[in-house]
């Protein structure tokens, strides 16, 4: 039923999921647990202030303290390399080994947990912008990358989110509209020099990019368009916790040790044709944690957790287990394999703690259905702004604006 409008959002989401790949090294299947963002509480999105700390951590399970080294690589708007030289957007080394590791403890699962923080005494960064972070290994080669973003608020947003304006559509979309405000910043041509990009649940495949400003109003930018900034409100994410590995809790059938701990999570029916239902969650989002150590960052264990899926028939299509878990990344790892009739399953390797995921459907052509779960305007979904600017003459484009806004009161 939502086919046919679908195909124009998701086509060019789509494509712009495969052109960042060109710069990005998906996680290989040993890295787990990659978590990147700032250090204020309940920030789950790797966007910072220029200034403010980075934290980034992740898990190797070889568990055999390799050494790794990391280095930042400046990006522009459209996360390709920006034509900068690394000493115009750091301070100090251009790569630096991560010093900060330890070995788990008294786990079922080896591994070596690493962390970093920046900016540390030997990496400041100095400008504002689109990031990616590169992890190496002994022979210089890259294991795996994360994008992050850095901003410097010289520009107010305003975010507010809408039923959609279209009756067909009212029902099952949200709406996005901005406001800028730049009473000190000096834009001559700003059809030329701004660039919004506006993420939904700060996922990368979800994103509108290269909107330009629909009127002007001084110092002033406004955003009110209808199907440009539009977005499907999708379904709430499901969510398990596997906090306490060793007994059953909310949305878990059974757990079980075999060489590990393995969580049997019950069965999710498709949940396309259902009415809405309000289940508050963290927008695909996770955080680790633990009952049973005291530092969950290397005494959590992993368990195997094996997700079902009865789905509705979709042909040439394949479904994945989808959230921030993995980077919203499309992999062997977290497809589901069909077994019988409408059931698909798959096992994922996930550190303890508290886990949102939802399902999703590639077909044969590499377009994303986010809807196979249901789309609802009721849908509760954050909406991130980031504002670029690249004036006349500049080598790249900075980020000098920051606006949040979410779908839990709609204006309409």
């Amino acid at each position: 039923m939502y086919k046919n409008s679908l195909t124009i959002l998701v086509l060019f989401a789509t494509s712009l999921l495969f052109a960042q790949n060109d710069i990005e090294v998906l996680t290989p299947t040993h890295i787990k647990s990659v978590v990147l963002h700032g250090q204020k509480a309940n920030n789950f999105a790797p966007i910072i202030r220029l200034g403010e700390t980075l934290f980034f951590s992740f898990d190797d399970l070889d568990g055999d303290e390799k050494e790794y080294t990391y280095k930042l690589t400046h990006c522009t708007a459209n996360w390709e390399v920006s034509d900068i030289s690394s000493t115009e957007f750091t301070d100090g080394f251009t790569e630096d080994t991560i010093r900060d590791y330890e070995n788990s403890f008294n786990t079922y699962q080896n591994y070596t947990h690493y962390e970093l923080k920046l900016p540390n005494q030997n990496m400041r960064i100095k400008i504002s912008g689109n990031y990616l972070i590169s992890v190496l290994d002994e022979d210089g080669e890259t294991v795996f990358t994360r994008r992050f973003m850095v901003y410097q608020q010289k520009v107010d947003v305003g975010v507010s989110t809408h039923k959609a304006r279209k009756i067909a559509d009212i029902t099952s979309k949200q709406n996005v509209e901005l406001v800028i405000n730049y009473p000190n910043l000096r834009i001559n041509n700003p059809s030329e020099e701004i660039q919004v990009s506006l993420y939904q649940n700060n996922d990368w495949n979800n994103v509108i990019t290269h909107i330009k400003p629909q009127y002007f109003r001084g110092t002033q930018l406004i955003y009110k368009y209808g199907d440009e900034t539009t977005f499907f409100g999708g379904n709430e994410f499901l969510y398990f916790d596997t906090k306490d590995y060793r007994s059953a809790t909310n949305n878990i059938r059974r757990v079980e040790l075999k060489d590990i701990y393995e969580t049997r999570l019950y069965v999710d029916e498709s949940r396309r044709y259902k009415s809405y239902t309000y289940n508050p969650d963290i927008n695909g989002n996770y955080f680790i944690r633990t009952i049973n150590a005291e530092n969950p960052d290397f005494e959590a264990d992993y368990t195997k957790v094996h997700f079902i899926y009865k789905a509705n028939s979709i042909e040439n299509a394949d479904f994945y287990v989808y959230g921030a878990f993995n980077n919203w990344e499309f992999n062997n790892q977290n497809k589901l394999k069909h077994t019988t009739q409408d059931y698909y399953e798959t096992d994922i390797l996930l550190k303890q703690g508290f886990y949102n995921y939802n399902y999703v459907s590639l077909n044969e052509n590499n377009t994303i259905d986010n809807t196979i779960e249901g789309t609802h305007f009721q849908t509760e979904n954050n909406y991130t702004v980031l504002v670029y600017f690249k004036e006349f003459g500049s080598k790249y484009d900075q980020i000098v604006g920051y606006g949040v806004g979410s779908s839990l009161n709609l204006q309409n």
